[in-house]
């Protein structure tokens, strides 16, 4: 038999135990609590998610696809981080795989959004928004009847594109205009050409670049080829166009680099949070351009891969850069194809340049800043019937050339038009920042035989 003092011993036994049960559940249950809380809360986040998916699936006013909740539910996600991070249905992921290797449907513009407005960060040259004048920084308020301010990226891209020949009709508010203006473009199927090449005078060359494909730096090693066979010899300097050029694939960024600077010189580093995100591009050898000057233009349609190649031709002071402010993306977005067919975007790093700069936010600063003007479109006949010269005045005297170059009077004519007769086309002749870009090249050209001795 127990005693009374047994028994209150053995009580007070079971209590302690108890209360020493309660106090390790307690502290158990706290530190997971904590852990929870340093996490974001992201268990009780989940528990709130699937709870509102439950009360929509049983309670809304129509039945609704768990699928398309869950893709409306990423897409909110996503465009809570950044402007360039999205997810892709399986449709859209496929149109994005079909679009870097240059052929689309659409209307040919490069959006994004900046404080909360759906803007233009280029069109696209030949398309047809290039052609009904849309403009960089243009702020798309309508698409159709259809307000852009609850639209995220994806859709406006979806409401955008459609079958070639139909018509959408886009709102746009412009700096300087009173109020909106419609612009009413024809939908036509897309077909970038990369690279586009030619001669502006003898020894100068003019490559432009509209958007980084699959074949960018294939179609660019092209141009710089033919250019030397038509100069009949290699280049006295080159115009690298990369205005209204909206980016496109890094790795092609760096092979266009690549052709003009030297072997193991830094072209962009990126740097994120997981390893994979850190990386460094660097010039590999061979397939070099000679040391001709270059002169590299843009502006502020000038983003994400066009920024890159200025930024790391400027740093190693091999351009100059001419033109306005660049975009200023600096970031890089991986591509994360899902199980489903359907693909995320997701910004997983910043990029820099050789110096450390980031481009992010802020763009490439311009060494000689040149705002686009338009010149007037006078021929050049009617140019020289405006101006009197020596020669056109009544008893002038005529040339005595002694020079002992043995040129004969009648070839003298023909020489003088091949020398000043530009070979400019007419798509560049009346663009201002293209004709600095050449006169500063020339000039470069004439002040390196200038000095004693020369």
């Amino acid at each position: 038999m127990f005693t009374n003092g047994s028994r209150k011993k053995k009580m007070v036994v079971g209590f302690a135990l108890v209360v020493a049960v309660l106090v390790v559940f307690i502290g158990i249950s706290t530190q997971r609590h904590a852990a929870a809380e340093g996490k974001g809360s992201d268990y009780e986040s989940i528990e709130l998610f699937t709870d509102v998916m439950a009360i929509i699936k049983k309670s809304y006013v129509d039945e609704v696809d768990t699928k398309k909740l869950i893709y409306g539910a990423i897409n909110g996600m996503l465009s809570s981080l950044d402007p360039h991070s999205s997810f892709m249905a399986p449709e859209t992921y496929k149109e994005m795989k079909i679009d870097t290797k240059g052929a689309f449907g659409g209307l040919g513009i490069e959006i994004s959004t900046k404080d909360g407005v759906l803007t233009v960060i280029s069109p696209i040259e030949d398309t047809p928004a290039f052609k009904a004048g849309i403009k960089a920084g243009d702020q798309i308020l309508k698409i159709d009847d259809k307000f852009t301010k609850d639209l995220n990226i994806n859709e406006a891209v979806k409401r955008m594109r459609g079958p070639k020949g139909t018509k959408v009709v886009l709102t746009i508010m412009r700096e300087g205009y009173e109020k909106p203006q419609e612009f009413t473009l024809v939908r036509d199927v897309i077909q970038v050409k990369s690279v586009r090449s030619r001669l502006l005078d003898d020894g100068y060359g003019y490559v432009r670049i509209a958007q980084f494909q699959e074949k960018t730096d294939e179609d660019l090693t092209k141009a710089l080829k033919a250019l030397k066979e038509e100069n009949k010899g290699d280049l006295k300097g080159l115009v690298l166009d990369l205005r209204n050029d909206p980016g496109g694939l890094l790795d092609q960024a760096v092979r266009v680099v690549d052709h003009f600077i030297a072997e193991g010189q830094m072209v962009v580093y990126t740097e994120g949070r997981e390893k994979d995100s850190k990386m460094q591009f660097t010039a590999k050898k061979g397939g070099k351009e000679p040391n001709y000057a270059i002169v590299v233009l843009i502006n502020g349609g000038s983003a994400s891969a066009s920024e890159i190649v200025a930024g790391a031709l400027q740093d190693h002071k091999r351009a100059i850069i001419m033109g306005t402010q660049s975009f200023g993306k600096g970031s890089v977005q991986t591509i994360i194809p899902l199980s489903d067919d359907s693909g995320l975007r997701l910004t997983t790093a910043r990029y820099y340049t050789p110096k450390g700069r980031s481009i992010q936010a802020k763009g490439i600063t311009p060494d000689i800043t040149v705002e686009r003007l338009e010149l007037p479109k006078e021929t050049a006949e009617k140019k020289e019937f405006m101006h009197i010269r020596e020669k056109d005045l009544e008893h002038h005297f005529e040339n005595e050339d002694k020079t002992d170059q043995g040129a004969a009077k009648k070839d003298v004519k023909k020489e003088k038009e091949k020398g000043t007769q530009q070979k400019i086309d007419d798509a560049l002749k009346n663009d201002y920042q293209a004709m600095r870009a050449l006169d500063l090249l020339k000039g470069w050209d004439i002040l390196k035989t200038m000095g004693p001795g020369k």
